[in-house]
């Protein structure tokens, strides 16, 4: 009898890890076919166009590296929008000085802006004014007035643009046009469609 249980727990001990790795095997097997599977990664979704902030009765300032203001963007309220980097602004009001510390504002219904007010596009009753200034070389700049439906201002390079009806007034001149595009940096004005224009005579020195 002895002998007997001698030879099965031989017998056992000499099975018994190939069984357990069977069990084992078996085990992982169930165990993978229990997992639920990972989803598939989905594809980022686009920025959908929808304000992340609001701003009401605003005035929002920039400077440049010396401290010095480059521009103060005012309005009655505003819409940050993420996924153009852009405000929309109501009532709209903007003074902007560029690097010749030539004094620039623009007002409007409503406006469409960049960060930092450099670029905006103004829309209902809209109005540009550079203010004077004596250049470098002793010669003056008038006052110059831009008005219309719509105006798209550059407010530190000067140009001004618009495809529709605009009124141009510098110092005593007069013009109207059906479209019009300045740009200060190259003293160029394109005007387009019927121009009309009252200029009144230079007063000599």
């Amino acid at each position: 009898m002895i002998r007997l249980l001698r030879a099965v727990s031989a017998q056992l001990s000499l099975y018994l890890p190939i069984v357990l790795m069977g069990l084992l095997a078996l085990g992982t097997y169930w165990l993978v076919r229990s997992t639920p599977q990972l989803l598939p990664s989905l594809p980022a979704l686009a920025p959908r166009h929808e304000p992340d902030y609001l701003m009401h009765n605003f005035s929002v300032k920039t400077f440049d590296d010396g401290g010095r203001l480059k521009s103060e963007l005012m309005g009655s309220d505003a819409r940050h929008y993420p996924d153009t980097d852009t405000l929309e602004i109501d009532l709209v009001r903007i003074r902007s000085l560029n690097e010749g510390n030539r004094l620039t504002t623009a007002s409007a219904r409503r406006a469409l802006s960049n960060g930092d007010a450099s670029e905006v596009q103004l829309f209902g009753e809209a109005r540009v004014v550079r203010e004077p200034v004596t250049l470098k070389a002793g010669a003056s700049e008038p006052r110059s007035e831009f008005r219309g439906e719509f105006l798209h201002a550059f407010m530190q390079t000067g140009r001004v643009r618009s495809h529709l009806p605009v009124e141009l007034i510098r110092g005593q001149d007069r013009i109207t046009a059906d479209a019009m595009d300045f740009d200060e940096r190259s003293r160029v004005l394109q005007l387009k469609g019927r121009v009309r224009g009252v200029l009144m005579p230079g007063v000599a020195p």
